[in-house]
């Protein structure tokens, strides 16, 4: 590891500076007015007992900062191995997540199952479906697996931001502007069987994954005057 690296990661990875971010997190959140809506049917389905799992491009997931305080309940996560994934778990679990620690490339099948306890246990989860590296908007296969073994519905989560900063990352990672607004829905629920064949677990991926590249493309004019269109 280059000296750059162990300087960044001495920097990043102590009490005080997660202290200090997730406090200027929790005041930048605050900037921000927020619209939540179509919500109701998760919050039937937790009363009822099952388990959801919300599904999202890791682009939009900053929005994630709201979701534990809006449901009033943890949500588990999985989060990378890395030493980044280290900072971001101790922001995260302050906020009120629930992190698991793996990814498909390191861990998978040790946080899989962690996950799948997790999720039975809170209820409730998120999964960034093309994390952690990409490619972009591409559901891996673990959305799919998660939701089956732990007996889940999905539900695909989606957000569009008015004024957002854009990164120059693979998935051009959204932030939005403070004072801006945002607006966050919830998709079509996705009951699954709790078995299929390798054809049928694909057909499964690409249905969710063809519905929400649609639905974000309708979004992308939520905040030019068409929002009823994008709502729909």
């Amino acid at each position: 590891m280059s000296l750059k690296k162990k300087i960044k990661f001495l920097l990043i990875n102590n009490r005080l500076t997660v202290t200090l971010v997730h406090r200027l997190l929790s005041l930048f959140s605050r900037t921000v007015r927020l619209t939540v809506e179509n919500d109701g049917p998760i919050l039937e389905l937790l009363a009822s007992g099952h388990n959801v799992l919300i599904a999202s491009w890791h682009q939009r997931f900053f929005v994630g900062f709201y979701l534990p305080v809006h449901f009033r309940r943890p949500l588990c996560i999985m989060i990378s191995q890395s030493r980044d994934g280290d900072f971001i778990s101790e922001v995260v679990r302050r906020i009120g997540w629930l992190p698991i620690r793996g990814s498909s490339s390191r861990g998978g099948k040790k946080a899989l199952r962690e996950m799948i306890e997790a999720l039975t246990t809170c209820g409730l989860g998120a999964h960034i479906v093309d994390g952690p590296t990409g490619p972009p908007r591409i559901i891996k296969a673990g959305l799919i697996a998660l939701a089956q073994q732990a007996g889940a519905v999905i539900c695909p989560g989606y957000a569009a931001f008015e004024k957002p900063w854009i990164f120059d990352s693979w998935d051009r990672f959204m932030i939005p502007k403070p004072f801006s607004r945002v607006y966050i829905t919830f998709g079509e629920l996705e009951i699954l069987p709790r078995e299929c064949n390798s054809d049928e677990f694909e057909e499964l991926r690409k249905s969710i994954e063809e519905k929400m590249i649609r639905r974000y493309a309708a979004l992308e004019d939520y905040w030019t005057g068409s929002a009823d269109d994008a709502t729909s």
